[in-house]
C-alpha cells in the first residue's frame, strides 16, 4: 500500500492531538503538520484574515507534497474551510463535522452540548452542523480550560473545579432550554488532554464524544484507507511559523509522543 501523505494544520500546537489520533488509524501515512503560530489566535481575527491564513498554511502543506489536509483548527474549520478547500486541489476534512456527525451516532435523545472556545462558539460552527445531523445542541464557552492545559494542569484540582463550573452552568442552562441531552463534544484539540477529567465530570450516561478521534475516523474513510494495515512505519515533519522552542517542548505533550525538530517556517503577512 502506498503510504499516503497528509497535510495537519492549525493556527497553533493544539491540533497535534488531531495528528495523535490520525497516527493512531492511519499508522502507515507520511504527515506534515505546521502550526502557524505567529499569527495565533485565529479567534481574535476576522473571517476574511482567518481565511487568508489558512489558506495559505493549506497552499504550503501542499506544495510540500500533502495529498490530503486535514484542518485542525476549529476556529479555521468553522470561519475558513470553504476557502481553503477552494484554495488548494486536495481533499479537505476539518475537525467541526465530524465531531457532529459521532455525535449523531452517540446521541439516543437527538440533544447535545458542545463546549469549546469562545471564538468557536461565536461562530455557532458546531450548532449548525448538529442541526444538519438532526440533532438540537446546546454551546457553552469555556475559556479558562486552554491555559490551563498548556500550563500542564492536566489532572489537577484547579482544573476539576473549573470543569465542575462550567458543567455545572451548562447542565442548568440545558434544563432551562428543555433538552434531554446525553452526549457532550470537545469542540477544542485542547480537550483532549483533559478527557478523563470531563467523563468523571458529567452525569452519569453522558457520552463524551473527542472531535480529534472522530476525525481521524473520517479522514480514514476520506481519504481511501483501511484500518487493516497497522504496521506504524509514519513520518512525522512539524513545521511552525515562531516559537520552535516552546512547540518542541508543549507539542509533544499534545502529540504523546516527541515532535522532533521542529523547523521554522516563514509564510509572509
Amino acid at each position: 500500500m502506498k503510504s499516503p501523505h497528509i497535510g495537519v494544520f492549525d493556527s497553533g500546537f493544539g491540533g497535534l492531538t488531531v495528528l495523535s489520533a490520525l497516527l493512531k488509524h492511519i499508522p502507515h501515512a507520511c504527515y506534515t503538520f505546521l502550526g502557524d503560530t505567529a499569527r495565533l489566535p485565529y479567534g481574535s481575527k476576522s473571517r476574511r484574515t482567518i481565511a487568508h491564513y489558512a489558506s495559505e498554511a493549506a497552499q504550503y502543506l501542499v506544495k510540500q507534497g500533502a495529498e490530503y489536509l486535514v484542518i485542525a483548527c476549529n476556529t479555521a474549520s468553522a470561519l475558513a474551510l470553504d476557502a481553503i478547500q477552494d484554495a488548494v486541489p486536495v481533499p479537505v476534512l476539518g475537525v467541526v463535522e465530524p465531531g457532529a456527525i459521532a455525535a449523531h451516532a452517540a446521541s439516543k435523545t437527538g440533544d447535545v452540548l458542545v463546549i469549546a472556545t469562545a471564538a468557536t462558539v461565536q461562530s455557532h460552527a458546531y450548532a449548525s452542523a448538529c442541526h444538519a445531523q438532526g440533532l438540537r445542541a446546546l454551546e457553552k464557552a469555556c475559556p479558562l480550560l486552554v491555559p490551563l492545559v498548556e500550563e500542564g494542569w492536566t489532572d489537577h484540582p484547579v482544573t476539576r473545579q473549573v470543569i465542575d463550573v462550567y458543567l455545572s452552568e451548562l447542565r442548568a442552562e440545558a434544563k432551562a432550554a428543555g433538552l434531554n441531552y446525553d452526549t457532550l463534544v470537545l469542540g477544542c484539540t485542547h480537550y483532549p488532554l483533559i478527557r478523563k477529567l470531563l467523563e468523571q465530570a458529567v452525569t452519569p450516561g453522558v457520552r463524551v464524544i473527542d472531535s480529534a478521534e472522530a476525525t481521524a475516523e473520517a479522514a480514514m474513510k476520506l481519504f481511501g484507507q483501511s484500518d487493516a494495515d497497522k504496521s506504524d512505519t509514519a513520518q512525522v515533519r512539524c513545521f511552525a511559523t515562531d516559537s520552535v522552542e516552546k512547540f518542541e517542548r508543549l507539542g509533544s505533550r499534545f502529540l504523546g509522543r516527541p515532535t522532533g525538530k521542529v523547523e521554522l517556517v516563514d509564510l509572509g503577512g
